[in-house]
C-alpha cells in the first residue's frame, strides 16, 4: 500500500486527539502523521508524540498557516488533512487505499461525507444531508470533511494560504477550477461541540454570514471577531 502523510492542525487538543490518532493506526502502508501545533499549553504535544506523530510548531498560529507548514514539511506523495476533533470510519483505510491505487485518482481531490457526532436530532440530520448535497453538486467540501490530495495537484493550485479563517473554502475554490472534487463515499464524524453551544440554525447562519463577509473582502481580523463570539 502506498505511503500516506496525514496533517493535523492543533490547538489545545490533548483530550480529543488520541481517538483520531488511534483511528489512523488502521493504515497498512507507510504512515506519516504530522501534527502542526499553534501554541498549545496542554498535553497535545505529548499525546501526539506517544502515538508516533511528528509535532511541528507552526511559526504562525491559525489553521491556514499551520496546515501550510504541516503539508510543506510532510514527505509522501498523498496527503490527508484532518481536523483533530474528527473520527474516521472503521473502513477508511480500505477506501483511501483503493483511491491511491486507482489510475488517474491523482487528478482529483477527495473528501469524506459529513456527519455530526451527536444523538439523533432532526435539524442535524437535515444539516448533514444539505452539506453532503452541496459537497457533491457544487464541489465545495469544507475542512471538517477532510481532504485527500496528491501533492502535485496541491502544489499546482498553490496549497493552503496562510489564512486564519476560510483556508478550506479558499483552497477548494481554487481546486475546483482545475480538478474535480469527489466523495470518498464514507463519512467522517465531526464533533458536535459547536452545535451544542448554539442551535443548528444559528450556527448555520453564522457560518453563511462568515463566508459572505469573506467573499466581500472583510479582513481576517473582522472575521475572527465574529467567529470567536
Amino acid at each position: 500500500m502506498a505511503g500516506l502523510s496525514v496533517v493535523i492542525p492543533t490547538l489545545e487538543e490533548a483530550s480529543r486527539l488520541p481517538l483520531l490518532l488511534a483511528d489512523l493506526q488502521r493504515w497498512q502502508g507507510e504512515l506519516e502523521i504530522v501534527v502542526c501545533d499553534g501554541g498549545s499549553r496542554d498535553q497535545t504535544r505529548q499525546v501526539a508524540e506517544l502515538a508516533g506523530a511528528t509535532v511541528l510548531d507552526s511559526p504562525k498560529a491559525g489553521r491556514g498557516p499551520q496546515l501550510r507548514w504541516g503539508v510543506d514539511h510532510s514527505v509522501h506523495a498523498w496527503v490527508l488533512v484532518l481536523h483533530a476533533d474528527s473520527r474516521l470510519p472503521s473502513a477508511w483505510h480500505h477506501r483511501v487505499g483503493k483511491i491511491l491505487s486507482t489510475p488517474k485518482a491523482h487528478l482529483s481531490a477527495w473528501s469524506f461525507d459529513f456527519k455530526v457526532d451527536a444523538q439523533e436530532r432532526p435539524m442535524l440530520w437535515l444539516l448533514e444531508r444539505m452539506v453532503n448535497l452541496r459537497s457533491r453538486w457544487l464541489q465545495r467540501p469544507y475542512g471538517d470533511q477532510g481532504l485527500l490530495i496528491e501533492r502535485q495537484l496541491y502544489n499546482l493550485v498553490g496549497g493552503y494560504r496562510p489564512l486564519a479563517l476560510m483556508e478550506d473554502l479558499d483552497l477548494v475554490e481554487r481546486l475546483g477550477k482545475v480538478a474535480t472534487l469527489r466523495s470518498l463515499n464514507c463519512a467522517l464524524l465531526t464533533s458536535a461541540q459547536r452545535w451544542q453551544k448554539r442551535s443548528v440554525l444559528a450556527q448555520a447562519w453564522r457560518n453563511a454570514r462568515l463566508r459572505w463577509l469573506w467573499r466581500h473582502g472583510r479582513s481576517t481580523k473582522q472575521l475572527l471577531r465574529i467567529y470567536r463570539r
